[in-house]
Order: C-alpha cells, then structure tokens, then sequence
C-alpha cells in the first residue's frame, strides 16, 4: 500500500489581502477619526503602507487592517507589521503578508515532527514547504492536529491530504 501524504503550506489567498485592503481603506475614508488628518492605507507593490500625522492614528489604521484581515480568514500570523516610523510630517507603518514558510520555520516544524508525532512519520523540506507522509492516515491526522497546537510563528494551512 502506497504512504498517505499531506503538504503543510502558509500561503494567503491574494484576492482576500486586496479584500481586507479596500474594506480598510473605505473604513478609514468614513471614519470621523481619521478626517482631515492625513490618514491613509495603499498599496505599494507588495507592502502595505500605512500613513497618518501622529504615531497614535496610523497604528489605529493598523488595527482597522488587522480587523479586516480576520473577518476574510487570514491569519495575523501571516502578517508582518514594521515599527512606525517618522517621515517628514506624518507617521508611516510599513505591512506585508508573509506567504511560503521559512527555512528556519520549516526546520522547527520537521523537529517537532520528528520528536512529537507518532514514529511513523516522516517529513521533509520542499522549497516553502513540507511534505508530511506515513503508512496510517490517523498518524497524519494526529500530526496535524499536533501542529495546531502548537504556537508557532507562521500560519500553517495542510493542503494535498491523500
């Protein structure tokens, strides 16, 4: 009989991120907090900046983002928020989703496996990924449900169950 796989994948839908961003940006065009005060939330490529005339406001856009963000289903783990910082007159947030998991991560991720998951299992490293495969299907689902236990930096998603 052929191993049953899973791959572990941290990817964000691109269309949800654009979602959250003009759902944002309306919120911040509405809100009477934000009028006459500089404030805004554009793309730039693939960042997200955030800009506002005090420190206060443009991380009070942060978390109108954030709240975005959760209402379509993305993770804030996914999300990588810079200090704000002064440029010129006006404070500005520097965003970004994050997508794929890090080599770092993804040998944290392979070590947990290894050390807490049921014996039969096996994991390696593809690129951005990992590809998680066993004998028992109800190992792998005990491996997932292992990772999601677990409090870890990166929002993981288990694509490819066969």
């Amino acid at each position: 009989m052929a191993d049953s796989t899973f791959d572990i994948v941290s990817k964000v839908d691109p269309m949800e991120g654009e979602n959250a961003l003009h759902q944002a940006q309306k919120e911040v065009a509405q809100r009477y907090d934000f009028k006459n005060v500089g404030a805004s939330i554009e793309q730039s490529g693939d960042k997200v900046l955030i800009k506002a005339n005090s420190e206060e406001r443009a991380k009070a856009i942060l978390e109108v983002y954030e709240a975005k963000l959760i209402k379509r289903g993305i993770s804030l783990r996914s999300l990588d928020a810079g200090e704000p910082f002064a440029s010129g007159k006006e404070y500005r947030i520097e965003t970004s989703l994050k997508a794929g998991i890090d080599s770092e991560n993804a040998k944290k991720i392979n070590k947990i496996i290894r050390d807490e998951a049921p014996k039969s299992v096996k994991s390696q490293i593809q690129g951005d990924e990992l590809r998680v495969s066993s004998k028992s299907r109800d190992d792998l689902q005990e491996t997932m449900a292992l990772l999601k236990g677990k409090d870890l930096d990166v929002a993981l998603q288990f694509v490819n169950f066969r």
